[in-house]
């Protein structure tokens, strides 16, 4: 896929940690894991928001998109 999630960069720089961050967005550490992880095809706007909000960012801190090589 040519989206890829930096999350865990965003996290690092903002030292917060998988269950934090799971806490104050309101879902579970799994899915959060998994979108750390890139581990998933589709993210819900409402969850981006909640990210971004509490991470202080712009989804294109979150989101990178590579072109096919």
């Amino acid at each position: 896929m040519a989206i890829v999630l930096r999350l865990d960069r965003v996290m690092a720089d903002r030292k917060i940690s998988l269950n934090e961050l799971a806490e104050k967005v309101g879902i579970s550490n799994v899915n959060l894991s998994n979108i750390k992880t890139g581990k998933i095809s589709a993210i819900r706007f409402s969850t981006l928001d909640a990210i971004c909000k509490v991470l202080d960012c712009q989804p294109g801190d979150i989101l990178e998109y590579k072109g096919e090589e």
